[in-house]
């Protein structure tokens, strides 16, 4: 009887043994698996700009304008400093100090803006709060008051101008702050390097698609100055960024 109850012990011992083994190795193996190459990278997203409150960019984005200065812009025609002015964290045109421009040559991507024509209407038409937006130094997305202001199709705000008119329009009243967010595609050359698609615009207006997918003519590795047209309205611009275009990851075979 006691050399069975020795033996049984020695069992439970070593099935116990067995087992803190196995643990062991699933925490160190089974929990710590090779990292995943698809796995895309994390960001804060940044909080969308409302007609009350100035956005914030998403952290993996080049800030272009966070309304405090215009170190980062310049005067599109000669490279002088910019005479626009600086009104409660914004930027406004003035009239007759020229179109600006960023002084880095940025690329494919995203690009986002908010803007605000002026509370009190003055003109009608292309005379109304009238302003451009030009990623890589265009084509131009039209910025207009366009709330109950009647204009030819594509001198809408949203229009890629004179080209595309959007598909609706999206526009917010005099006064009050709108956004755009601008994806500017690469190209999509197949695997003879011959192009399918040139560059093309997707635009949000007020986070409703006004252009999708639409060809602007862009070739590879294209790079340009962001400009802000003066148009002779007061147009204003806050909260200015970039996100750089990130080659799609490939599909994951899943099993």
């Amino acid at each position: 009887m006691i050399s069975l109850a020795n033996n049984m012990r020695m069992n439970i011992h070593l099935l116990t043994l067995v087992s803190l083994q196995s643990f062991l190795f699933t925490l160190v193996c089974g929990e710590n698996p090779a990292p995943d190459p698809l796995m895309p990278p994390i960001i804060k997203p940044g909080e969308y700009g409302t007609p009350e409150k100035r956005g914030t960019p998403p952290s993996d984005a080049i800030v272009l304008f966070d309304g405090s200065n215009f170190k980062q812009w310049e005067n599109a025609k000669d490279g002088s400093e910019v005479k626009w002015k600086l009104v409660d964290g914004a930027m406004e045109v003035v009239k007759g100090k020229g179109t600006i421009q960023t002084k880095m040559k940025l690329g494919y991507g995203q690009y986002h803006i908010e803007w605000r024509t002026p509370e009190k209407v003055k003109g009608s038409g292309q005379g109304r709060g009238n302003s451009g937006f030009f990623p890589l130094g265009g084509p131009e997305v039209q910025v207009l008051d366009s709330y109950q202001n009647s204009t030819y199709s594509g001198g809408q705000a949203g229009a890629i101008y004179k080209r595309y008119p959007p598909l609706v329009n999206a526009c917010r009243g005099p006064g009050v702050w709108q956004t755009y967010d601008v994806i500017v595609h690469a190209p999509v050359l197949d695997k003879e390097g011959k192009y399918i698609r040139m560059s093309a615009y997707t635009v949000l207006h007020n986070g409703v698609l006004i252009q999708d997918n639409m060809d602007v003519g862009g070739a590879s590795g294209k790079t340009g100055n962001l400009r802000l047209q003066d148009h002779g309205n007061p147009v204003r611009f806050r909260n200015i960024w970039h996100r750089p275009y990130r080659a799609p990851l490939p599909m994951s075979e899943q099993k």
